[in-house]
């Protein structure tokens, strides 16, 4: 058992209460105490018999009986490239018939050139040994090769780290044998580390090398424990051998050089930790706003998930080996404004029931989409020309306005806003701008829009006014036909809405004569106080509100809308008041510049209602429009279970990711079986492949 083994014992030791120590805790730290003795022992009498190898060697009339043809000792040769354990002892049968003197340059090459595994460095190990006790002058051909293969530079890039993993181990156990009789053998080794150490304290890319040493050299070179195994010793009071290869001091030295590699690699782990979190905060952003990620982020989240699971069991194997306290990982809060598509930075007017509504600005993804993502006219125009945009008009209404009392003026009837509200004339053509074939081509356009009833041809039909139909005289008529959609067809204002918004990088103008229009007319209804004409009434605070969820209408100046619709609540006022926040209530309700002004005039409507006697079907429509904008807390009684229930279900259904099935298996064995409760819940949520996620299913 090496250094590090034990520590899988961890999980078993947990079931116990307290500081009470188990039998079973007595027999793991009694097997580990006779394992290393048994080790230590073994070590020694090998370095003790490399040590005497200058009184032990044959004679040279010993290598005169051997084979000594070039074709066997070539074949030899050849043999030790490709070296494994399992081949350990044909080896070493091999070599008591060869003799081997004028190929042991050769040999030592061959030695270090090979590509070992972990379960073959003892096996050479000791095969070295033999050799070294044989042959006088292998110690120095195997040290000089060493050298070429472990001298490299700090900042110089490691060719191949899976093999210097080996390496090292190997190197370190041939200088703890004692193999090597030159002084430098320990420089070089203090070198390599030292310099693995020095050149990798911020990306860690020899971690696993480093580990990889503290595992099965640590105990000889920094005379590192187990921590699992120092606390059971000193319950118990049993000490543990310590290796008396190096001085006290030495050691220290090793371990004060490997705790501040591991130091470094703690504040990498939070760093990566924190930079994973703010990474899918980003996306959550990007979710919601977007209702879909893009394949490079989901794939550099997975390659970020898969870094960060590395990184985290090299420092629990690190803290586990040096005795070290991990470092502590924070988990974010991800507040509710960090998840809303609408209220990316919260203000101080957000009460706790907004925040509770925000995840509910729109209605489903579908509904996102269409408000939020637009074509990009990059692709179509060039981007010098998207650019060369005219600043958008300054707000008529502004924040103080709103706040004060509306002038009387403002909603006497004149008989001049007739004028100002009726559709403008045409203008007189310009012949050089305006032929037949243009006009024929305008009209076939304006005569479709009414029939563009979906996301895709309103899209189609932007982009082909852009591309084709693009003039200073169309664009008037496109506007005067946008405001004159018919009353009857309120079910094409989001449609024509999207449409100027898609127009608005390239012509801010069509949505800037258009919104003013719309206000005039708004205006125009508000002064003149009639009771017909209702469905253009509704037609126009129904554009509005289109026009604000796409930004292009001030939501200022929609809460003067609604301001100037409650001054005077009666009658259509009424209807317009409840269509408006029907189509854009939630929207202004949601978002953290108007959240508070909104409120405060759904609480004034609400307080018209209870003094005032309305007919029923008002009453209906303010309530609806009230419940509809904020509707009212409905809380969802949670299942509670067993906490090991949710143990299991948070384990399957939340954890279990591709890059993390070992250990979820490892954690669900460990799960209490043996209790029938327990064990048919566990296959109860393992067999409910409903609840897992899409992607985990394979």
């Amino acid at each position: 058992m090496t250094v590090t083994e034990t520590a899988e014992h961890d999980g078993e030791s947990e079931k116990n209460g307290g500081g009470s120590v188990s039998e079973d805790d007595k027999n793991i730290l009694t097997s580990y105490i006779q394992e290393v003795e048994e080790r230590f022992q073994s070590k020694q009498e090998l370095r003790t018999a490399n040590q005497n190898a200058v009184n032990t060697r044959p004679s040279e009339s010993y290598f005169t009986k051997l084979d000594s043809s070039l074709k066997k000792n070539t074949a030899f040769v050849k043999k030790i490239k490709n070296f494994s354990a399992t081949q350990l002892e044909t080896y070493l049968k091999d070599m008591s018939g060869l003799n081997l003197s004028k190929y042991i340059s050769e040999i030592a090459a061959a030695i270090v050139d090979a590509k070992l595994k972990m379960t073959d460095v003892a096996a050479a190990v000791k095969m070295c040994s033999i050799l070294h006790q044989t042959y006088a002058d292998f110690s120095q051909h195997l040290f000089e090769n060493w050298q070429k293969t472990l001298s490299f530079k700090v900042g110089e890039k490691i060719p191949n780290p899976s093999k210097l993993r080996v390496d090292l181990r190997f190197y370190a156990e041939l200088v703890q044998a004692s193999v090597f009789n030159n002084k430098n053998a320990f420089t070089l080794l203090g070198n390599v580390i030292t310099t693995l150490v020095n050149m990798d304290k911020d990306e860690h890319y020899n971690c696993s090398i480093i580990l990889s040493f503290c595992k099965h050299c640590g105990e000889d070179y920094a005379g590192l424990v187990p921590r699992k195994m120092k606390e059971l010793s000193e319950k118990l009071e049993k000490s543990i051998p310590k290796s008396t290869f190096l001085p006290p001091e030495k050691q220290q030295n090793v371990r004060t050089l490997l705790r501040d590699y591991y130091m470094s690699l703690s504040k990498h782990l939070v760093k990566d930790h924190q930079e994973i979190q703010n990474f899918e905060k980003q996306n959550i952003r990007i979710l919601q706003t977007k209702g879909e990620l893009s394949q490079e982020r989901k794939d550099k989240l997975e390659s970020l998930h898969s870094a960060y699971d590395k990184l985290l069991t090299s420092t629990q194997s690190f803290a586990e080996i040096l005795d070290e306290d991990m470092p502590t990982l924070k988990n974010q809060t991800v507040m509710k404004n960090d998840e809303s598509m609408i209220v990316t930075g919260a203000g101080p007017d957000l009460d706790e029931s907004a925040l509770a509504n925000i995840e509910n600005v729109w209605c489903d993804i579908e509904t996102q989409r269409f408000y939020c993502e637009l074509p990009e006219l990059q692709a179509f125009l060039p981007t010098s020309f998207i650019n060369k945009q005219s600043p958008p008009p300054a707000d008529s209404v502004t924040e103080e306005v709103l706040d004060s009392e509306i002038p009387t003026e403002e909603l006497e009837d004149d008989e001049q806003i007739e004028e100002v509200a009726a559709v403008p004339e045409d203008e007189p053509e310009d012949a050089t701008t305006t032929n037949a074939s243009n006009k024929i081509v305008l009209e076939a356009f304006l005569n479709s829009l009414p029939n563009c009833v979906n996301r895709e041809m309103i899209d189609n039909a932007a982009i082909d006014f852009l591309v084709t139909l693009n003039n200073k005289h169309n664009r008037k008529k496109l506007v005067r036909a946008l405001f004159g959609v018919n009353r009857t067809r309120l079910d094409l204002l989001p449609f024509y809405a999207r449409f100027v918004a898609i127009l608005r990088p390239a012509l801010p103008e069509v949505g800037n004569e258009l919104c003013q229009m719309l206000r005039q007319d708004f205006k125009y209804h508000v002064r003149k106080k009639d009771q017909i004409n209702i469905e253009s009434k509704i037609k126009v605070v129904r554009f509005i509100g289109e026009l604000v969820k796409f930004e292009l209408y001030s939501k200022i100046e929609a809460l003067y809308c609604l301001k100037v619709l409650l001054f005077d609540f009666s009658h259509h006022h009424i209807e317009m008041a409840c269509n408006l926040l029907e189509v854009c209530g939630r929207f202004l309700y949601c978002s953290p510049d108007s959240h508070q002004r909104t409120k405060v005039y759904l609480e004034q409507m609400m307080r018209k209602k209870a003094v005032m006697a309305l007919d029923s079907r008002y009453v209906t429509q303010i309530e609806n429009a009230y419940y509809y904008v904020n509707p009212p807390d409905v809380t969802i009684t949670k299942k509670e279970r067993p906490i090991m229930h949710q143990f299991i279900r948070k384990l399957l259904f939340q954890d279990l990711q591709k890059n993390n099935t070992d250990k979820i298996m490892r954690l669900i064995r460990k799960v209490d079986w043996s209790t029938e409760e327990i064990s048919a819940y566990s296959i109860k949520c393992l067999s409910s492949a409903h609840n897992v996620k899409y992607f985990n299913i394979r």
